[in-house]
C-alpha cells in the first residue's frame, strides 16, 4: 500500500490487470473489463495507464464497478474519451471509505501525473501567505511560499507577491512587527534603518518590552483575522489620550499608524455586510467566461473582509467537457495546495457541490460552504470577478494571436513544414569546465512551460573540461535517445518541432553528428551573438552551413532573444545551485555510514576533511562518537589498495 493510499483509506487495496493482445480499442476494452470483474460496489479512484506505463486518466467513483464498466460500453462515449480507451492499456484501482475521499484523492493524483485526458489547472506558482511566527518571544512577521513547517500563524492566499509585499509594508507601518531573522535580531546592539524609518519597534535592543510588543501582536492579528474596525477604535482612542496629555509625538507616530491603517482599508476593503444575500468576510469569489473553447476561471481572494488579490487561471484539456465539470475539476485540484475558505461564491451552480462541499470541509476541518450567488451584494462580486475573467480571455486571445503570427514568421524563416507548437532551447554551463550542466527551456503558442524544463549533469570521463562541443552533443544525445525509446512513434506530444542550439557552426554541427547517430531528424537552428556580442545582430545557423541575419528591430527578432535569454538563465540559475552545492561539500560525505553528526563529530576533532583521510585507524577509533568498526569502513574508504 503506498503513502498516498495509506492517507485516504486504511483499508484501500490496489491491483494491476494487463490488456490482451488485440487491436487497440478491444485491446483496451478488454483491459478495462479484467479489471471490471474484480471491482467491488463501494467508491475509490481509478487511474487509466497506457502501454508506456504513463497515466491517461484519473477518475473517481461513487461506486467503481458501475462507473468503470461505462467504459466498457464504447458508443455511448464521446470520441475524447473513445481515444483514451484506445489506448488503455491497464488500471489501477484505488478503494476508499467515501465519495469525498476519493475526489480528495483525485484531485492530488491529477496534480501529481498531470494526465492528457484530465482537466488541468495550469498554472506551477505557489501562493504567497503572511507567517507571524509563534516560536520566539518577539514574533517575527514575513511572507512565506512553500510547505507550512514554521510554527505560527498563516495569513492568506494572497493572489500575487505584490498583493502580499503591499499589504506588510503596510503591516510594518501600522504595527511596528519586526521583519528580520531570529539570528540577525540576536547580534544587533543598535537599532536598525527600519527602526528610524518608523517601521519598527526594534524589540532586539530593547527600545520596547515583551508585553506591548506582544500587545502589538495581537493587534495585527486582529486585524489580519478582520477585525480592522477594533483596531482603527483602538489607535483613535490612544492617539486622542496622547494629545490630551499633550504627548504631541507620540500622538504623531499614533497618527502616521492610522493613517497607514486607514490607507489600507480604503485600498482592500470589501463589502461584508450582514444579512440575506450578504457578501461574506471570509471568501473566494469565483466566476469562468469562455470564448472560442478557450477558458478562463478567475478568483477574488477575500479574507477577513479585505481583497487579498485576484488571479486569472486557464484550465488546460478542456475540449469536449462540460463548463461545470471544468470549474470543479479546477476547484478540487486548487484546493488541494490552498487551505479552502469558509465560503465559495460561483457564478454558476455546480452538478456535485455538495460533494465538493464535503470534501475541502473535510480538509479544512470546518464546514465549508459553495454558494452559487445569484442577488444581493455576493451576486455583484461574481459579476466583478465575470468581467474580469472575459477581459482576461480577451487579453490572452489577443496574446495568442501575436504568438500565432510569430510562429509563423518563424516557421517561413527557418523553412519549417508548419508553425512549431513546441520548442526547445539548449545551453550549457560551467566555469573552466567545473560544475558543467546542460540546461532545456521548452516554448510553444501558449509560452514557456516551465514543467517541461530539464537539467542535465555533465559526468562523462570523455569530455574534456571546458569542451562546448562535446558537452552540446552529449547533451542533445542523452536528450533524443531517451525520447526516441519513450515515444518512438511521435505520438506523446514531447517530440520539439525546432531545437534552437545557443552557439555556433561549431555546436550545430556536433549536435547533428548526435541526432545522426541516433537516425533522428529534427530541424536544428544555432543562435549565435553577432559581432561584438551586440544584442539585434544575432546570426541564424541551419545545419546547411548556411546563415541568416534579421531586422534589428523585427518582433521575430525579439522573440528569438527572449527564447535564448531564458534558456540562459535557466543555465546559470543550474550551474550557480551546483556550484553553491559543491562548495559545501566534503570529502566526508561520500563515506558509507558518515550522517551530520558524525561528520561533525570527526571535524570537531581532527579540524579539516584533510586531517581524517590523513588519519591512522588508531585516531580514527579514538575520535568521540566513531566506534571501531566506524573507524575501519572509513580508514578503508579512504586507502582502498589498504
Amino acid at each position: 500500500m503506498t503513502d498516498t493510499q495509506d492517507r485516504f483509506s486504511e483499508e484501500a487495496q490496489t491491483w494491476t490487470v494487463r490488456g490482451t493482445d488485440a487491436p487497440d480499442l478491444d485491446r483496451g476494452v478488454a483491459a478495462i473489463r479484467g479489471v471490471v470483474q474484480t471491482l467491488p460496489l463501494r467508491p475509490g479512484v481509478y487511474r487509466m495507464i497506457d502501454a508506456a506505463g504513463d497515466v491517461l486518466y484519473v477518475g473517481k467513483a461513487r461506486t467503481l464497478k458501475n462507473r468503470v464498466t461505462n467504459y466498457t460500453q464504447v458508443a455511448r462515449l464521446p470520441r475524447r474519451l473513445q481515444r483514451m480507451v484506445a489506448q488503455t492499456r491497464s488500471m489501477e484501482i484505488v478503494t476508499t471509505n467515501s465519495e469525498a475521499e476519493a475526489l480528495l484523492l483525485e484531485a492530488q493524483l491529477i496534480k501529481r501525473y498531470r494526465p492528457p485526458y484530465n482537466v488541468l489547472l495550469r498554472d506551477d506558482k505557489s501562493f504567497p501567505f503572511i507567517l507571524l511566527r509563534a516560536d520566539h518571544d518577539f514574533p517575527r512577521i514575513s511572507k512565506h511560499r512553500g510547505a507550512r513547517m514554521a510554527r505560527g500563524s498563516y495569513y492568506g492566499p494572497f493572489a500575487s507577491a505584490g498583493a502580499v509585499n503591499a499589504t506588510l509594508n503596510a503591516l510594518q507601518k501600522i504595527f511596528l512587527l519586526r521583519s528580520c531573522t531570529d539570528s540577525f535580531f540576536a547580534n544587533r546592539d543598535r537599532p536598525c534603518l527600519l527602526y528610524q524609518i518608523k517601521r519598527c519597534s526594534a524589540p532586539c535592543v530593547g527600545r520596547i518590552d515583551a508585553a506591548a510588543y506582544a500587545e502589538l501582536v495581537a493587534d495585527a492579528r486582529g486585524f489580519l483575522s478582520g477585525r480592522s474596525q477594533e483596531v482603527q477604535k483602538k489607535l483613535a482612542e490612544a492617539m486622542t489620550a496622547a494629545a490630551e496629555a499633550m504627548d504631541f509625538e507620540t500622538a504623531a507616530v499614533l497618527r502616521d499608524r492610522l493613517k497607514a491603517l486607514t490607507f489600507i482599508q480604503g485600498n482592500q476593503a470589501i463589502n461584508a455586510a450582514t444579512g440575506p444575500g450578504a457578501a461574506t468576510s471570509d471568501a473566494d469569489v469565483i466566476a469562468m467566461a469562455t470564448d472560442g473553447g478557450a477558458m478562463c476561471v478567475q478568483i477574488f481572494f477575500i479574507r477577513g473582509g479585505q481583497n487579498w488579490g485576484h488571479r486569472s487561471f486557464f484550465p488546460g484539456h478542456t475540449d469536449g467537457v462540460d463548463e461545470a465539470e471544468v470549474l470543479q475539476s479546477f476547484l478540487a485540484q486548487l484546493y488541494e495546495e490552498l487551505p479552502p475558505p469558509r465560503e465559495l461564491l460561483l457564478d454558476r451552480a455546480l452538478p456535485e457541490a455538495a460533494l465538493l462541499a464535503e470534501a475541502l470541509g473535510e480538509k479544512a476541518g470546518r464546514k465549508v460552504a459553495i454558494r452559487h450567488a445569484q442577488r444581493g451584494p455576493a451576486r455583484r462580486l461574481v459579476e466583478q470577478a465575470q468581467r474580469n475573467a472575459e477581459e482576461a480571455i480577451q487579453r490572452r486571445r489577443a496574446e495568442t494571436t501575436t504568438q500565432g503570427k510569430l510562429l509563423r514568421e518563424l516557421a517561413d524563416i527557418f523553412e519549417l513544414d508548419s508553425p512549431p507548437s513546441r520548442i526547445e532551447i539548449y545551453d550549457n554551463s560551467h566555469i573552466q569546465g567545473t560544475n558543467a550542466l546542460g540546461a532545456m527551456v521548452v516554448a510553444g503558442p501558449e509560452g514557456f512551460q516551465k514543467g517541461q524544463y530539464r537539467k542535465f549533469n555533465m559526468k562523462d570521463e570523455s569530455i574534456t573540461p571546458g569542451d562546448d562541443f562535446a558537452m552540446m552533443k552529449a547533451m542533445l544525445h542523452r536528450r533524443f535517445a531517451r525520447l526516441e525509446a519513450q515515444d518512438p512513434d511521435r505520438e506523446g506530444g514531447n517530440w520539439p518541432d525546432l531545437c534552437l542550439i545557443d552557439g555556433g557552426k561549431g555546436q550545430v554541427a556536433a549536435v547533428m553528428a548526435a541526432l545522426a547517430e541516433l537516425g533522428v531528424d529534427v530541424a536544428v537552428v544555432g543562435v549565435a551573438k553577432g559581432p561584438d556580442r551586440n544584442a539585434g545582430r544575432e546570426i541564424f545557423h541551419l545545419p546547411s552551413g548556411r546563415e541568416l541575419t534579421l531586422p534589428p528591430n523585427a518582433p521575430v527578432l525579439f522573440y528569438l532573444q527572449r527564447l535564448r535569454d531564458e534558456a540562459h538563465r535557466f543555465a546559470i540559475g543550474a550551474h550557480r545551485a551546483k556550484r553553491a552545492k559543491s562548495l559545501t561539500q566534503s570529502p566526508l560525505d561520500e563515506v558509507p555510514g558518515i550522517g551530520p553528526a558524525r561528520k561533525k563529530a570527526l571535524l570537531m576533532h581532527f579540524g579539516t576533511s584533510r586531517a581524517v583521510k590523513g588519519a591512522t585507524l588508531a585516531d580514527l577509533e579514538r575520535a568521540p562518537g566513531i566506534s571501531s568498526q566506524m573507524a575501519l569502513a572509513i580508514w578503508q574508504h579512504f586507502h582502498p589498495n589498504g
